[in-house]
């Protein structure tokens, strides 16, 4: 039988700040309710360091709506997706809206006529 391995020596698993990037831009998705028309799905950028990851996300977000409640939500999400399927702590997860797109504006620029 060969000698068992003291924990230390083992070697350790690390996760590329791109794979949870990825995982912070999924969960962005599910906690917005959609995604507006011509919006881009979220983004995120992620630097790790001994398993804290430091999260900022970009949205794209319909107007009129509750902004505060959905960055709310998109951190919320970020934050327990990332602990639970990278084991990383998240300290902060900065939220960024690139753009606003109102409802508005995109049917009465279709339906117009001349």
């Amino acid at each position: 039988m060969a000698p068992q391995v003291a924990p230390g020596e083992r070697g350790a698993t690390r996760i590329a700040d791109r794979v949870v990037a990825k995982i912070a831009a999924q969960a962005a998705r599910e906690a917005l309710t959609r995604i507006p028309v011509n919006g881009s799905p979220p983004h995120a950028t992620v630097t790790v360091r001994h398993d804290v990851a430091h999260v900022r996300v970009s949205v794209d977000l319909d107007y009129p709506s509750d902004i505060g409640g959905q960055c709310g939500a998109v951190r919320r999400q970020v934050t327990e997706r990332v602990k639970a399927l990278a084991g990383m702590e998240v300290p902060e997860v900065a939220v960024q809206v690139e753009r606003l797109h109102s409802a508005h504006s995109h049917g009465a620029a279709q339906g117009r006529t001349r």
